[in-house]
């Protein structure tokens, strides 16, 4: 067992990192890798790597289309549960390295935000689809008892390595939003580990894991809704920051202390929605969310001092849809972001 080095303080009211959090309020998803390019939202870890080619990668436009629309800050999926990895990370061969598009997406988005005065955060799925020629392939719990201990440990590893390479080469990192861990209990993900990481490199960024709360009788309970989530009820993923459970909204009466080891933490909540009907593009979805039920999203979102991240995700040729352009500035000019 990992011992923890840096931990949030136990505290009922926001620290000052969670008033950075509150005060960049509404921000951008954005959702772009292999399953871009095949229609899919999820895949797992066997689609060819030259099969993603952004022949007009465009990371100035997201975050011009960002900034336009009155979004503070972006939150980059720099790996998803397949695996492909948007950065040539020495620890895998499933990443942009082996496409024909070999540009460093995370550090052109880096550089993007710092040119636009918007704040990055990443997206890091806990869960590898690709790794170790599949054995973190399956779709359950079931998939904890088939790994062995050394696979476990040498997991581990490899998580850790690549996070100290995202919190390590691209500057300021504001956010890191953790996925998938829901498929094994949370013991095997070793947070614990990954927070002393991230808090060692970048001390002022937020770490939040999806699903992040438990019930009293069943902590590793999947899923506890925002609506069903009470004040002290347990941290599923210790030490977290703040709470995540996509596509949720928070209830009217949004609770914010929840409890470890009999302590309470502070825990705003961080609302991920799309804007389009599906988290990665898709060649047929046109369909988009209407200016007044994002706009009531936004306000349901942002009320008790809760944040929003607006999925939109990059087409093909990796720049912003022309529709999701016009649709982002109509919300800003309806909510006077502008």
């Amino acid at each position: 067992m990992h011992s923890l080095l840096h931990s949030p303080s136990p505290s009922t009211y926001a620290t000052e990192l969670h008033r950075q959090m509150i005060q960049r309020k509404y921000g951008m998803f954005i959702h772009f890798g292999l399953n871009t390019f095949h229609d899919q939202e999820w895949t797992d870890g066997t689609l060819d790597a030259s099969s993603y080619h952004p022949k007009g990668l465009d990371t100035d436009d997201w975050a011009r289309t960002a900034s336009e629309a009155g979004m503070r800050y972006v939150i980059l999926t720099t790996k998803h549960h397949d695996g492909f990895c948007l950065w040539d990370s020495p620890h895998t061969e499933y990443s942009i390295a082996a496409s024909p598009m070999k540009k460093d997406v995370v550090a052109a988005m880096a550089e993007s935000c710092r040119k636009f005065g918007l704040d990055l955060g990443l997206y890091y799925s806990l869960w590898d689809r690709h790794w170790g020629n599949g054995v973190m392939r399956r779709h359950s719990f079931e998939m904890d008892a088939a790994l062995s201990n050394e696979q476990k440990q040498a997991y581990a590893l490899y998580m850790d390595a690549q996070i100290h390479e995202l919190m390590s080469s691209y500057g300021p990192i504001c956010e890191l939003w953790l996925d998938g861990g829901w498929n094994m209990p949370r013991e095997a993900w070793e947070i614990p580990r990954i927070y002393d990481t991230v808090r060692s490199l970048q001390a002022n960024c937020a770490v939040g894991v999806n699903w992040s709360i438990g019930h009293p009788d069943q902590i590793d309970i999947h899923a506890l809704h925002p609506d069903q989530q009470q004040e002290g009820y347990p941290i599923r993923y210790f030490p977290s920051d703040f709470r995540l459970g996509d596509p949720e909204l928070p209830g009217e009466k949004d609770p914010k202390c929840f409890s470890h080891e009999g302590e309470l933490y502070y825990m705003p909540f961080e609302s991920t929605v799309c804007l389009n009907q599906h988290w990665f593009y898709h060649t047929g979805d046109t369909e988009l969310k209407r200016v007044e039920d994002l706009a009531a999203l936004y306000r349901q979102a942002t009320a008790q001092d809760n944040i929003l991240i607006l999925n939109s995700p990059p087409n093909r040729e990796g720049r912003m849809t022309e529709a999701n352009k016009r649709r982002l500035r109509e919300l800003a000019a309806h909510l006077g972001l502008c």
